[in-house]
């Protein structure tokens, strides 16, 4: 394997790494494990908004001043380094949420953490992919690496569902005990998730750190100074954005989108488990096929973008995915798009599985595409600078999509109308594409 071929696969392998923490914390294990804790999918909903809202706030108001400080120091890998950690502690925490003395505040605050770690890791790896390759391949091996994540994902997920969690009878889908001597009594196997999740991305991002190597920067700075002379600048490039008419527009339109799909991702676990009754098992196997399409059209839609551009596959997947969000506040337990079923009905079960394939088809071709086109739109010195202010775009308004969802789900009592604030932040998106110039503005 060549030099270069070897700073490709590391890169890769941060997806891979990093991937549990969507598939198995946010979304399908440890989601509605807390609703089976707390009872009432409601509230567990609303409390789950509001602690996620929060990371992105802390997310949002750090990464473009930490992405001018790397830009300027060259030091992402330090940076990534310290992220990683604050990941790995998140995650372990998550054993600690027993249900006999499980304090929901604490437990997000762990989770929160964890989050936090991830989000950052990912704005300085994305910020290497200018690097990595000729622009004309961005969209291939981006693709590629959502891809590659995902299948971390599935393999997790499968895993944890075989071995670890364990059902209400006691035992993991295999029909055995969870594995260790765990205990399912006081769930132990699925609180396992946690400690899978954090000793994961500590053996997988092994390849990262021997194989990616950062350039040497001529006119790197000192951290110190970096630091002090990061924020003067920054100030510079926010006040110029408005001028910047398609890398604005781009801001604001992916802020709208990915927030509406990071909503579907933190709630889609929580509203099968409280809407449809679903087992932490039935849920587990909703994200392996959500994952298993997210994989191949990340993959697929990468080779599209590395022919077209990612600009016609991020509007193609805003527009399914808003059909999406659409269709899931017609499926219930007593209908489905208006036709009421019986209690003893598959078809609410089979409707959200197609649902759920659909999200993950979307939201892998959409993630992948996305980072490529804010490298088109990003001035090639200041690329983690950039990677911050989408992160920033991602997380300023990042609490609207959870906390919206929390207080409609508050105000109405009802999972379902919940949910509605999706379909208009994918409205919004959509709108602001149109400013959006495909190979951006000369700098």
């Amino acid at each position: 394997m060549t030099a270069a071929s070897k700073r490709i696969w590391g890169w890769y392998f941060f997806d891979w790494a990093s991937q549990p923490y969507n598939t198995l914390l946010l979304t399908f294990i440890f989601g509605p494990y807390v609703v089976s804790v707390i009872g009432d999918g409601s509230a567990a909903q609303a409390i789950w908004g509001y602690g996620v809202g929060t990371a992105g706030l802390v997310i949002a108001v750090l990464s473009p001043l930490l992405g001018a400080v790397a830009d300027k120091s060259g030091g992402r890998m330090a940076f990534i380094w310290l992220f990683s950690a604050l990941y790995v502690i998140g995650a372990w925490g998550l054993w600690y949420s027993a249900p006999a003395d499980f304090n929901v505040w604490w437990v997000m605050l762990f989770f929160c953490l964890g989050l936090i770690g991830m989000e950052f890791a990912t704005t300085f790896t994305n910020a290497m992919l200018p690097d990595l390759c000729p622009r004309a391949d961005l969209g291939r091996v981006s693709g590629n690496g959502w891809a590659f994540g995902y299948m971390g994902g599935i393999v997790a997920l499968i895993i944890m569902l075989l071995l670890l969690a364990e059902g209400a009878s006691g035992r993991t889908l295999l029909g055995i005990p969870p594995i260790f001597g765990l205990d399912p009594e006081t769930r132990e196997g699925t609180r396992s998730v946690g400690p899978l999740v954090a000793v994961w991305y500590a053996v997988f991002m092994i390849p990262f750190f021997l194989w990616v190597k950062e350039p040497r920067k001529a006119d790197a700075l000192p951290i110190g100074q970096a630091a002090r002379a990061a924020w003067p600048e920054l100030k510079q490039t926010l006040a110029r954005l408005p001028r910047q008419r398609s890398l604005f527009a781009y801001l604001g339109s992916s802020m709208f989108y990915r927030d509406a799909l990071n909503g579907m991702y933190v709630f889609g676990g929580i509203y099968a488990a409280g809407v449809l009754d679903w087992s932490v098992t039935n849920v587990g196997i909703f994200g392996i096929l959500a994952a298993l399409t997210g994989a191949i059209f990340a993959w697929l839609g990468g080779k599209m973008d590395s022919r077209m551009g990612p600009k016609p596959v991020i509007i193609l997947n805003v527009v399914v995915l808003t059909l999406v969000a659409v269709a899931v506040v017609f499926v219930s337990r007593e209908s489905v798009f208006g036709v009421p079923v019986g209690p003893d009905s598959r078809l609410p079960d089979v409707a959200f599985y197609i649902l759920g394939a659909l999200i993950g088809a979307g939201g892998g071709s959409l993630q992948s595409s996305s980072r490529t086109m804010m490298v088109r739109q990003a001035e090639p010195g200041r690329m983690t600078e950039a990677f911050g202010l989408y992160a920033l775009a991602g997380k300023a308004t990042s609490f609207i999509a959870p906390l919206s969802i929390g207080v409609v789900t508050d105000v109405t009592g009802s999972q379902q109308l919940g949910v509605t604030p999706l379909i208009v932040l994918f409205l919004i998106g959509l709108i602001l594409l149109f400013w959006v110039k495909p190979e951006g503005e000369p700098a």
